[in-house]
C-alpha cells in the first residue's frame, strides 16, 4: 500500500524554497520565451504548468518544471518552419501525448542506466555555465537573455567573448548591488541569528534591499542608478482584452501536416531526456535519499505540455537549474515547486510593476550561488580521488556541457563510460590462472558473477590465444547469468575448434539448460549442478 504523503507537513520550507525558485524562475522564464521567438507570456504560463501540475502530479520531491533553455534551438526554428505559433502549439500538444505513452510503456527506466559520474559532470557542466553566464549580468552587461546554456550566443558572441565585453559595459549600480546581494546571500548562513529566521528566504531580503537600494538611486539622481533596461521586463496588459490576447490555442487542423509530427517528436525526445537527466540529478541531491517513479514522472510531464500547448505556453522540462535552487533553499516536498507556480500566477497577475524594479544583477548574485553549489571544486576533488576511469567521464562531461549543450555532454560521457566499462570487463570478466597438472599444463578460466554481450570480445579473444594440445578449464561456479551469444561462443569453441588443434575442453558449473553438457557418460564428469538463478 502506497503511503500518503502530506503536501502540508513542510510548509514553512516548502513555502520559502518556493519564493527562491519563484525569483530565479521569473526571469528564465521570460528570457527563454524571448530567445525562443515566442510571446513573453508563453514562458510565464509554461512555468505556472509545470509548477502547479507537474509539480502536483510528479513523485520527485525536489524537481522544479518549465521552459527550458535546452529546447530554445528546437522551438525557435519550428516556429519559423511551422510559420504560426499556434501552429507550433499543435506539436507541443503531440509531444505531450507522445511523452504520455512513453511513460506507460515504461520507458523512463532508461535513466537507471546513467553513469553517476556523468550526472555529475552534468551539474557540474551546467554551475559553471551559470556562473560565467551571470558575470555579465551581475556587472550590468545584458544583452544575452536569462536562462541562455548555449556556448555560441544568439548576440555573435560566445561565453568567454562575452566575458570581455562587460569591460566595454560596466554599470557601477548593478556591481554594486551585486555585492550587496551576495553578502546578503553569503551572510545568512553564516551569523547566528539569521540562521534562525527560516521562513525569510536570503534571496528574497536581497531582492528587496536591492529594489529599495536602486529607488533611492533613482530618486537621488545618482550615478548608481540602474536603469530600465538593465531590470525585469514583465509585459504589464492594461486591459482585459490584451490578457485574452495572451491565450493562445492550437490549431489541431495542423496535425495533417508531416512537419508537426516531426517537430512534436523532436520535442518529445529531448525534453523526455533532459526531464530523465534533471531527475537523476535531483535524486542525488535528495539528503533523504528518496526516489522518483521516472515513468510516473514522463506521464506528469506529457500531461504538463499537453496543458501549456492548450493555454499558449512553451514546451517544458524538468530544470536542473530550478531543481538546484529549490534543493538549495531547503524543500523538502514538491510543494514548493507547486508554491513556485503558484506564485508565478498571482504575481504577473496583480504585481508586474513591482516585478519589473528587480534589478538582473541581484538575480545574478542568486543564480552565481547556485553555481557555485552545482560546480563545488570539491566534487571535482572528489572524482580525481576515484581514478581515471571515473574521473575522465566526469571532466569529459563537465567540458562538453560548457562548450556545447547538455544533451552533447551527457551524449560524449556515456561513451567515454561505455568505452571504460568495455576495457574494464576485458580485464575483469575473466581471470587466468595456470596450475601445475599431473599431466601438463592446464589453463583455468574463471567467469564472473554475470557474463554479458560486453564479455564476448574478450573471452574471444582468449579463447583463440590458448596454444595447442592444452588443457583449459572453463568454470562458471560463480555465474549467475551468461548471454546466449557467449554461450553460443563457448559451444562452438568446446564442439569444433578444441577438436582441430587438440584443445581438451573441461566445463565446470554450466547448468544444463545452457546446452553445453551433454548426457553421455564421457561428459558427466565435467558438470557440476549448481543452483543457479538467473
Amino acid at each position: 500500500m502506497t503511503k500518503k504523503i502530506n503536501l502540508f507537513a513542510n510548509l514553512k520550507s516548502d513555502f520559502s524554497s518556493g519564493l527562491v525558485v519563484f525569483l530565479v524562475a521569473l526571469p528564465l522564464c521570460l528570457g527563454i520565451a524571448l530567445a525562443s521567438g515566442a510571446p513573453l507570456f508563453s514562458g510565464i504560463i509554461s512555468g505556472v504548468v509545470g509548477g502547479i501540475v507537474v509539480g502536483f502530479l510528479s513523485k520527485s520531491h525536489l524537481s522544479v518544471s518549465g521552459p527550458a533553455a535546452g529546447l530554445t534551438a528546437i522551438v525557435l526554428t519550428a516556429i519559423t518552419d511551422l510559420g504560426a505559433f499556434n501552429i507550433f502549439l499543435t506539436a507541443v500538444a503531440l509531444a505531450g501525448v507522445i511523452q504520455l505513452i512513453l511513460g506507460f510503456i515504461k520507458a523512463g527506466s532508461i535513466s537507471n542506466y546513467f553513469p553517476t559520474n556523468v550526472i555529475e559532470g552534468m551539474l557540474a557542466g551546467i554551475g559553471v555555465i551559470i556562473i560565467l553566464k551571470q558575470i555579465p549580468h551581475a556587472f550590468g552587461y545584458d544583452p544575452d537573455f536569462e536562462g541562455d546554456e548555449a556556448f555560441f550566443q544568439s548576440d555573435g558572441q560566445n561565453t568567454f567573448t562575452e566575458l570581455f565585453q562587460v569591460f566595454n559595459h560596466v554599470q557601477l549600480g548593478s556591481i554594486l548591488i551585486t555585492l550587496v546581494s551576495l553578502a546578503i546571500l553569503i551572510l545568512w548562513n553564516k551569523v547566528e541569528f539569521l540562521k534562525k529566521i527560516k521562513l525569510i528566504p536570503p534571496a528574497l531580503v536581497a531582492v528587496i534591499v536591492s529594489i529599495i537600494l536602486n529607488e533611492f538611486f533613482i530618486q537621488s539622481n545618482s550615478n548608481f542608478a540602474v536603469l530600465k533596461e538593465h531590470l525585469v521586463s514583465l509585459p504589464v496588459p492594461t486591459s482585459l482584452e490584451e490578457f485574452k490576447n495572451i491565450i493562445v490555442t492550437p490549431d489541431f487542423y495542423a496535425l495533417s501536416s508531416s512537419k508537426v509530427w516531426i517537430v512534436g517528436i523532436t520535442i518529445a525526445v529531448v525534453a523526455s531526456i533532459e526531464t530523465l537527466l534533471c531527475i537523476e540529478a535531483a535524486d542525488r541531491m535528495d539528503v533523504q535519499k528518496r526516489y522518483t517513479d521516472t515513468n510516473v514522472e514522463l506521464k506528469a510531464q506529457g500531461i504538463g505540455n499537453i496543458l501549456s500547448s492548450l493555454l499558449g505556453g512553451l514546451p517544458m522540462t524538468s530544470v536542473v537549474v530550478r531543481t538546484t535552487a529549490n534543493n538549495t533553499a531547503g524543500a523538502k516536498s514538491k510543494m514548493s515547486s507547486i508554491i513556485h507556480g503558484v506564485l508565478l500566477l498571482i504575481s504577473v497577475l496583480s504585481i508586474p510593476t513591482i516585478l519589473n524594479k528587480i534589478p538582473l544583477a541581484t538575480l545574478a548574485a542568486v543564480l552565481l550561488m547556485i553555481g557555485y553549489k552545482l560546480a563545488n571544486p570539491k566534487t571535482v576533488k572528489h572524482f580525481w580521488e576515484k581514478g581515471k576511469y571515473q574521473f575522465i567521464p566526469f571532466m569529459a562531461t563537465l567540458l562538453a556541457v560548457v562548450f556545447t549543450d547538455l544533451l552533447k555532454g551527457v551524449a560524449l560521457g556515456m561513451i567515454i563510460s561505455i568505452i571504460f566499462v568495455l576495457k574494464g570487463n576485458m580485464q575483469r570478466a575473466y581471470k587466468f590462472r595456470k596450475e601445475k597438472y599431473h599431466d601438463g599444463d592446464v589453463i583455468h578460466i574463471d567467469l564472473a558473477q554475470e557474463v554479458s554481450f560486453l564479455n564476448k570480445a574478450a573471452i574471444k579473444s582468449t579463447l583463440a590465444s590458448i596454444p595447442e594440445n592444452s588443457k583449459v578449464e572453463i568454470n562458471a561456479t560463480d555465474t549467475v547469468y551468461i548471454a546466449h551469444d557467449v554461450l553460443d561462443l563457448i559451444k562452438e569453441f568446446k564442439k569444433v575448434t578444441s577438436k582441430k588443434v587438440n584443445i581438451k575442453v573441461k566445463l565446470v558449473g554450466f547448468k544444463k539448460a545452457y546446452g553445453l553438457v551433454e548426457t553421455g557418460e564421457e561428459e558427466k564428469h565435467v558438470f557440476v549442478e549448481q543452483k543457479i538463478k538467473i
